[in-house]
This record gives structure tokens, C-alpha cells and sequence, in this order.
């Protein structure tokens, strides 16, 4: 939101400085985010060419002598047709920056005539589009003074970052009243407009909707006979200022009163609109050509004003073309209308229309104005130009009954710890508009029209608050306790923490990425459901809630490698949506590696390739870091069941399912299936997994937190070799399991050290040799007992995998 200081204090009555104003917007709430002091101006002055003689080197060039009131004149080079003796002007020495042409003014040789500066157009001051020749000044223009304050261009321009939550202050009188609230002046009170009528509004209105709340009131009149020329140059200064470009008077003036009043306005051609107009929906597949020169495709969702030959404007967002003002309108129809903020903030974002009327209307414009708008603008019309004005139509509107809350004064002080007096607080409530009736405690507090953010009591709080001073509040410790405090976050916060430490520390890095992705990459993963599309998408591309981390993290890594960074570790922690219930929300940590990126180390390198590492990464890689993460939550590794093959977007044959148990899925990992790979636009080598933090079962609570004493063994830990013949289809992690559970004291540990397939051992076979560690912990072991333990282990995988010791 941007205005002028010359343009605030036409609303507020104060003597402050530029610098108090903006600490105090800033203190109220309404963030400053920049001034623009207008210093480029500076440097321009006020000029008399005291002669100016044809060039002796182009027929259309002049060389003039400048008196800029400093001293001798200075020689300058012009092109302008109107350059003559006697001109006063705005002249540009050579080291000013000119915002026109974005360039700064050097010395220059122009067809070998020295030129030492610049005689100005209006167009290289940004003043307006004429560049047809300088900017010619009264005689009476003070030779020397600054141009800037000579033509009130120095009027510092102040831009507010507004939240969502104060469509009031998307007005300059809004701001003001918010100023004077906190005691920086007062607020000007505006004279009711005053202006006589003639006769009825030809044009009558109907609104044709099945929900009233799509437009809530509309007003309407008609003024003949007007004079669309420019707007005044007051008018055109202060729009160029906030960056709106001057059309022509009467648009310039629905403009002016969307900023200066916060009340979007609009004009029909009055000659241009057939018979009475409608408000309704629009009918599916008509088509606008909007004032942007945009063609618009509409439909139910959209509320639309039409005339009897069709739609002449989107409601609330934008007119029409074929019905706008120009420089031949004689009447025009002036429009003052209320819309439904969802309807409009929805309309808007489908149609991809970005206005200052839709700013507005969807955030909620004060219902109590749309007459008194009307009339403003009126008045305004008749002033600058011309005609007369007939009675104005008003349809609809039911009148604002204000939102009464109820306001007990103790709730400043629990909420803000501000001592703030019951007096004070009435009287900052009086001041931004609320009306306070009752005594005591608790009293009740009408809503201004203008306010529709204020719903409760802890919005009447803030209100209080920052009027007073948020600075005011102090500063404490928080309370201490005498005990040692309990824990804070959440098993599901600290496995959260946990695993994105567990991933970080195997040299992947975190990404954030959409949690709405394509339809057809939601299915590919096992959603696509109509539970979870979203029903005003910000883009048609992101229509589905994710069921998935994976999806985003693919095609964020095949991003990096269309850029040239091809071997790519990412990881998110993150929600995934099964369903729309609040049980379909899971806590998931996915992650991908793409190339070489393996924990060894990726690229091309020899140090990597002595550490392992330069090589495609592989299922192996992706279950290193689900198992990683599921031991970073806590929970014992020798627990977990792995399980060949995963959902369908891995594949088959190079994937695993990891379980808790015969009924709990902690996650999968696994490379993915070339026709999901392809379906998603993504290549190259890739492996990734998911573990869900919210399947895994609270951990049991301890008695206390004091770890138990290390019991080490005093006994030699002993390593036995074994190789077993089993079918191709046993798995190694059930020879692992069996071998492990043949006697869990003194087996300590079962790894995987070879597989041999080969007509030696049969067909349909394979050798999986294991290494198994057994930690005494009594006594020195026997031979006898050696031999008794291997019989077990023999045994033990004999009956839960068929495998025979090879001999």
C-alpha cells in the first residue's frame, strides 16, 4: 500500500516529521517497508534559455545558453521543437541521474558541439508519456529554485507492508484515523458532498442469484453530459507517485477512490451499455474481453455484470472493455456495489486477475460506504468534469448491523501483561471507531462497519495493545521451577529432529518441498483420491494433497541434474495425506540418492573410489538410510523384519518392506521402477526410501533416566564361519534371524560375508555364508560347547529356512 505525506495529511491534521510518521506506522502495526524521499529530484533546477541558435551540424538541433541562476550560462544541445530564447525550464546537470531514460547526464560532444547538460520533457522527469518537447514553465518560475519543490515532485512517496487482517487501512483516510487513534494528530473530518440532481437513472439493475451474499448491494447513477479529458495535474502527480498510470479523468477518479477512500469504483459508457444490466452468474463458457485486453473464459463460479447484449465486467475484479470510457464518453454510468470477499478472492485466483478492486473486495470493504462512495465520486465527476447528475439506484442492500462483542477489561493484562487502565482502553477503542456501552469489568463493544477482522474479544485486546505501545511491554524470564522440568516436545517432534539429524550427518541435504503435486503423480503413488484434491488450487499443476514425499524429491532431483549437478542426496521430513480425516495425516522421512551419491562419496574421483564410493547407487544405499533413521528413532535394530519387494513405483526385484512385527509397516526402501521413472520425466540411477516416524510405538517409559552400569564380558569374543546351501528364493535376513535366535546369549551378532550360486551347489540353490560372533559371558567355552552351539545354529537355520551346512 503506497501513499504520498502531502496526500496522508489531506486526512490528518498533524505537524510530524516524515521519520515520526513512519516509526509510528510501524509502531501501530503497519509495517513500513520503504520511503522514498524523492532525493532524485534534487539535483533538477529551474532554467532560463537565454538564447538558442541552430546547430552548425544538424538542421534539428539547437544550441542553447542556460541560466540556471548560478553563475555564467551553460551550453547545451537540444532536439526539442519547442526550445527557444526566452524558455524556462527544468535543467539537468551533467552527474544527475534522470529516472525518464534511467541514465546519468555526463559531458557529451554531440556532432562536435560541447553539451553540458539537459534542458527536461515531462516524460524524463516521470511527471507523464509527453516527450514531445521540453517542459515550459510561467515566466514568473523562479530561475535557480528547485524544480522538484517548484512542482511538488519532492513529495516523499511512504509504502506499508498490510496484512491481510486491515482492509481498513487500504485506504489513506484509514491510515490516518489509525495515526490520530494513536495520538499523531487528528483526524480531518471530510464535508458531506453537496450537488443537486435532475430526474431518475434510466438504466435499472436487477441481481439475478440463487446466494444473496454474492452481492450484497449495488448502487448505481448516471451523470450526462461530461467532459472526459486529462485528469488535473494534482490528481495524475499523486497516481504517478503509487505507480498507477493516468487514463483519463474518470478512470483516473475511480483510481483516486480506491486508494484515497478504499472504495473500488467503476464507469460504463453510459452509450455503450444496451437496455437495463443484470447481475448474475456467469453462464459456462462466456467469454469477457477485459480493460487488460485479455480475453476471459468464465463460468458458475464467476459473478458477472451484463447489459442486455452480454457481460460488460467481472464483478468486483474488472470491467469490460466494450463499455469503458474513453475520450468520447458523454454519460457514464457511475457503479458503487458490494461483493462476497470468498467469491471474489476465488474468482480472482482461477481467472489469474490481480486488481486493486479485487485487493479490496476480497479482504472486505466497509458495507456503510458503498452510498456514501457513490456520492463522493459524483461529486468528484461533476467537479472535473462537468454534467449533471441524475437520482441514484439502490438495489439490494439490507443495511450493516455491527458485530457486538463482549469485552471483559482483565483480558488485556492476561494476554499482553500491558497495565492498562479501563479508561485508557475505552478511550483508544473510541478513537479507531468502536462504540463501548456498559461499566464495570466487562462491557460490551460495537464493530465499526469498516473492521470486519474483529470477531472476539482477544482481536478488541490486540486493538488495545498496539495503540498503547507493543514496546511497552517488558520483557520476563519465564517462570522457574523448583524441579527439574519434564520434557517438552513430543516423542514425534524429537523422532522429527532425530531422523533429519540421522540423514544431515549421512551427507544428504534437506529439501522443502510442495505438499501439492499433479494429479497424475499422486496416483503413480497410491493417491489421486477426490478426498484429497484441492478445491481452489494455487496452480493447475498443484491439484493434489501428496501421499507421497517421494514425487516432489524426484523431480527436485532430476531439476538439479537438468542443471548440471547430477549426483544429488536429498532428504525431507514432512506430512503425507492418505485421506482427509485427521488419521491420514502421517509423519513420513523420505529420501532419494541420484548417481553416484553414495554415503563413500559421489563423482568420479579416485580418493572415492578407494573408499568404495564413484559407483551408481543401489537398493543396498537406500536401506542404509531407512535403517539409519528407524535407529535414530530409537528403536532396536534387531527387532526389524525386512521383506522382499515394496509398493509399486519401486522395483520388484530391488526393494524391501520393512516391519515391526508380522502387522507393522515401518517404511519402505528400494531403486524405483523404470516405468514410474519414466512416467515422472526423471533418469539416471536412483534408490530411495520412506520410513513413517508416526508407525513406530512409543517408547516404554523408564523408572528412571540414569543409564545402567556397562557390563562388559572379561571373556574373548569368538568368530565361527558358516555357509549354508538353501533355495534361491531364501532370503538372507531369515538365516541371519535363525542363526541369531539359536541361542540369543551368546550370539552377539550375524553378518553376510558371500553368496555363491553355481552348478556346485545345485540348481535352484544358492550359498549364503554367514559369520557369526559369540561373546562368552560366564566362562572360557569348550570345544564341547562350541560344538553344541554349532549344532544349534546348524539346526536352527535347518528349520526355518531348509538350508543344509555345505560341504
Amino acid at each position: 500500500m503506497k501513499f504520498t505525506l502531502s496526500w496522508l495529511k489531506e486526512h490528518l491534521e498533524t505537524d510530524a516529521t516524515l521519520d515520526e510518521i513512519c516509526t509510528r506506522l510501524t509502531e501501530i502495526g503497519l509495517e513500513v517497508e520503504d520511503v522514498d524521499d524523492k532525493a532524485a529530484f534534487k539535483p533538477f533546477v529551474i532554467a532560463r534559455v537565454v538564447s538558442a541558435e541552430k546547430h552548425p551540424q544538424a538542421d534539428r538541433l539547437k544550441v542553447l545558453m542556460v541560466d540556471t541562476g548560478a553563475g555564467s550560462p551553460i551550453q547545451v544541445v537540444c532536439g526539442a521543437p519547442n526550445a527557444r530564447a526566452g524558455l524556462i525550464g527544468a535543467f539537468a546537470a551533467p552527474g544527475t541521474y534522470v529516472p525518464g531514460i534511467d541514465a546519468t547526464l555526463a559531458v557529451g560532444n554531440i556532432r562536435g558541439v560541447e553539451s553540458r547538460g539537459m534542458m527536461c520533457s515531462e516524460k524524463e522527469l516521470q511527471i507523464s508519456d509527453n516527450h514531445d518537447g521540453i517542459i515550459d514553465l510561467p515566466d514568473d518560475a523562479p530561475v535557480g529554485k528547485s524544480y522538484a519543490a517548484y512542482a511538488h515532485l519532492d513529495d516523499p512517496v511512504i509504502e506499508i507492508n498490510l496484512t491481510p487482517n486491515r482492509p481498513d487501512c487500504t485506504s489513506i483516510h484509514g491510515i490516518a484515523r489509525d495515526l490520530a487513534a494513536s495520538g499523531l494528530g487528528t483526524l480531518k473530518t471530510q464535508t458531506a458532498p453537496s450537488f443537486s440532481v435532475e430526474g431518475e437513472t434510466p438504466v435499472k439493475l436487477t441481481l439475478d442469484l440463487d446466494d444473496p451474499k454474492l452481492c450484497p448491494g449495488f448502487s448505481l447513477r448516471l451523470v450526462r453530459g461530461v467532459r472526459n479529458g486529462p485528469s488535473p495535474r494534482w490528481m495524475q502527480q499523486r497516481l504517478i507517485a503509487i505507480d498507477l498510470r493516468p487514463i483519463n479523468a474518470l478512470v483516473d477518479i475511480t483510481n483516486y477512490m480506491t486508494f484515497d477512500q478504499g472504495r473500488p469504483m467503476h464507469v460504463f459508457d453510459a452509450a455503450k451499455v444496451t437496455g437495463n444490466l443484470t447481475v448474475r452468474r456467469a453462464r459456462e463458457g462466456e467469454t469477457v474481453l477485459a480493460l487488460d485486453q485479455r480475453e476471459y473464459k468464465l463460468g458458475p463460479s464467476n459473478v458477472v455484470i451484463a447489459d442486455e447484449d452480454g457481460i460488460e465486467s467481472i464483478g468486483g475484479i474488472m470491467g469490460g472493455e466494450h463499455s469503458g470510457c474513453d475520450e468520447n464518453t458523454v454519460d457514464v454510468l457511475i457503479e458503487s456495489a458490494l461483493w462476497d470477499p470468498m467469491n471474489i478472492a476465488k474468482s480472482g485466483r482461477s481467472l489469474g486477475i490481480i486488481t486493486d478492486a479485487r485487493y479490496r473486495f476480497e479482504r472486505g470493504v466497509d458495507p456503510e460506504y458503498m452510498v456514501p462512495g457513490l456520492e463522493r465520486t459524483t461529486e468528484l465527476v461533476l467537479e472535473l468534469c462537468g454534467g449533471t447528475a441524475a437520482r441514484a439506484e439502490v438495489v439490494g442492500y439490507k443495511g450493516h448491523e455491527p458485530k457486538v462483542v463482549d469485552f471483559p477489561y482483565s483480558e488485556v493484562k492476561r494476554l499482553t501483561g500491558l497495565d492498562v487502565s479501563t479508561e485508557e482502553s475505552n478511550a483508544i477503542l473510541a478513537r479507531l471507531g468502536f462504540k463501548v456501552s456498559g461499566s464495570g469489568e466487562r462491557v460490551s463493544v460495537s464493530v465499526p462497519s469498516w473492521r470486519p477482522d474483529v470477531d472476539g474479544k482477544a482481536d478488541l485486546v490486540e486493538e488495545v495493545m498496539r495503540i498503547h505501545g507493543v514496546d511497552k511491554i517488558k520483557p520476563a524470564p519465564l517462570e522457574s521451577h523448583a524441579a527439574v522440568n519434564g520434557r517438552i516436545l513430543t516423542t514425534l517432534q524429537i523422532r522429527t529432529r532425530a531422523a533429519k539429524r540421522a540423514l544431515a550427518s549421512r551427507g544428504m541435504l534437506e529439501a522443502i518441498t510442495w505438499s501439492f503435486i499433479p494429479e497424475d503423480q499422486a496416483k503413480l503413488f497410491g493417491g489421486g483420491a477426490p478426498a484429497l484434491k484441492l478445491a481452489n488450487p494455487i496452480a493447475a499443476e498443484m491439484s493434489d494433497m501428496r501421499p507421497s514425499l517421494l514425487p516432489g524429491l524426484l523431480t527436485a532431483a532430476q531439476r538439479n541434474a537438468d542443471k548440471g549437478y547430477g549426483d544429488v542426496a536429498i532428504f525431507e521430513v514432512s506430512g503425507t495425506y492418505e485421506n482427509d480425516r485427521p488419521d491420514g495425516q502421517r509423519r513420513a522421512a523420505g529420501g532419494i540418492r541420484r548417481g553416484t551419491a553414495s554415503l563413500a562419496g559421489g563423482g568420479r574421483m579416485w580418493s572415492n573410489a578407494v573408499k568404495g564410493g564413484g559407483k551408481p547407487v543401489d537398493v543396498f544405499d537406500a536401506k542404509a538410510d531407512a535403517l539409519a533413521v528407524i535407529e535414530a528413532c530409537g528403536l532396536p535394530i534387531g527387532n526389524i523384519q525386512i521383506e522382499q519387494g515394496g509398493p509399486e513405483w519401486y522395483h520388484p526385484g530391488r526393494s524391501g518392506t520393512i516391519k515391526m512385527g508380522p502387522k507393522v509397516v515401518l517404511g519402505y526402501f528400494g531403486e524405483f521402477h523404470p516405468l514410474t521413472l519414466e512416467a515422472l520425466d526423471v533418469s539416471g540411477a536412483l534408490c530411495g526410501f520412506e520410513v513413517y516416524l508416526d508407525a513406530m510405538a512409543e517408547p516404554k517409559k523408564k523408572v528412571t533416566r540414569t543409564k545402567p552400569a556397562l557390563e562388559l564380558s572379561p571373556f574373548q569374543a569368538v568368530k565361527r564361519d558358516f555357509a549354508f546351501v538353501v533355495d534361491k528364493t531364501v532370503e538372507s535376513g531369515a538365516i541371519i534371524k535363525a542363526a541369531t535366535g539359536a541361542d540369543r546369549k551368546l550370539v552377539t551378532g550375524v553378518n553376510v560375508f558371500d553368496i555363491f550360486e553355481g552348478a556346485s551347489v545345485g540348481e535352484g540353490k544358492k550359498s549364503v555364508a554367514i559369520e557369526v560372533q559369540i561373546q562368552p559371558v560366564e566362562r572360557t567355552l569348550t570345544d564341547e560347547d562350541f560344538e553344541a552351539l554349532t549344532q544349534k545354529i546348524v539346526a536352527s537355520v535347518a528349520k526355518f529356512t531348509g538350508g543344509v551346512l555345505r560341504s
